[in-house]
């Protein structure tokens, strides 16, 4: 038996580590090749304090000057002293490079390209090494335009299964990915993966979740809500708000509805800025956060879009004075 511990580096970097039972995440990150900052080793420097964002552990003995009462109360931990009881996130403040890892690559192929919408296209890699890749839903990955040494960032819109891994990539007019992929793509073309990276994953569960996708930022929430429920679902209610400019721009709603049947407590609405729209929800996403969904601050907000959409739900929450428990978003622009 062992426990799956994320390492989330300051530069983005994610790198997962087993820890076995009575092994501190030093020693484990050590045994695995990844050099966590660490001088002493018996809690009395304070050199490996990271701070742990899920998950449960016992704490060895350490002395105050390493880490106060109020430090651990807010939890941080001493890696040197830190023994999980469960799968855990932990969040080191320095960079990949400096702990001496690096991105994880592998060699994909192309199992998949199917165009969904004027505006998006669904991309799916396969590999033997895709079951290897371990990544926290909502991160997102590097992949390097097949002919080009150049590469874009996408997220993964799928959990791994049976060796693979999805993307909802937006059609850009002019854009190098989305013109290979239009253009060129064929099943069996090789196409280098690296990642996992972003601080944009989904945290514990513990009160209710609001997510908001703007085209394909919806990406992220499908792998969440997949998580979702392999893990058993969610004690609190988690509503998705999907806002696209057209009606021709909705994708995915047949695993919407899939995941409302699997997963209790969960909804969605789409909202459409076409006046013209056939949805009843017409506008911007803004018009219709709904004080149910807000829960009067209670709530963890995810939100994956445009920058003009991030920042216009941000000055919204403040013009309402709505300040709520967690706020994690990720903003994303086409590249040509």
């Amino acid at each position: 038996m062992s426990y799956r511990i994320a390492l989330n580096f300051e530069d983005g970097v994610t790198r997962f580590i087993d820890c076995k039972p009575n092994e501190t995440v030093a020693d484990a990150a050590y045994r695995q090749k990844i050099n966590v900052p660490i001088d002493c080793r018996d809690g009395a420097c304070g050199a490996c304090k990271c701070s742990c964002e899920s998950g449960s552990f016992r704490l060895g003995d350490y002395i105050e000057d390493a880490m106060s009462e109020a430090e651990a109360a807010q939890g941080y931990v001493l890696t040197c002293q830190m023994y999980p009881s469960s799968d855990c996130v932990v969040n080191v403040p320095a960079s990949s490079e400096v702990c001496k890892t690096r991105q994880s690559e592998i060699e994909a192929r192309i199992g998949e390209v199917r165009q969904l919408s004027d505006s998006t296209i669904s991309l799916t890699l396969e590999s033997q090494d895709i079951g290897k890749l371990h990544f926290l839903p909502g991160q997102y990955a590097n992949l390097v335009v097949p002919g080009t040494t150049q590469h874009r960032a996408y997220s993964f819109s799928s959990m791994p299964q049976d060796n693979r891994v999805s993307f909802l990539i937006r059609n850009v007019p002019g854009g190098l990915m989305s013109g290979y992929l239009r253009e060129r793509a064929a099943p069996g073309d090789a196409i280098r993966l690296a990642g996992p990276l972003g601080s944009f994953y989904l945290r514990e569960i513990r009160r209710p979740v609001l997510m908001i996708a703007g085209g394909t930022g919806l990406a992220p929430f499908l792998a969440m809500l997949e998580r979702i429920v392999a893990s058993g679902g969610s004690p609190f209610p988690i509503h998705l708000l999907y806002g696209v400019n057209r009606d021709s721009d909705l994708v995915e709603t047949e695993r919407l509805q899939a995941l409302i049947r699997a997963l209790p407590g969960f909804g969605y609405d789409v909202v459409v800025v076409d006046p013209g729209s056939a949805q009843p929800k017409k506008g911007y996403v803004t018009e219709h956060l709904a004080a149910p969904q807000l829960h009067d601050g209670e709530v963890d907000i995810y939100l994956c879009g445009p920058p003009p959409m991030v920042e216009a739900v941000a000055q919204h929450l403040r013009e309402r004075a709505i300040q709520p428990a967690s706020f994690h978003y990720e903003k994303f622009a086409a590249s040509a």
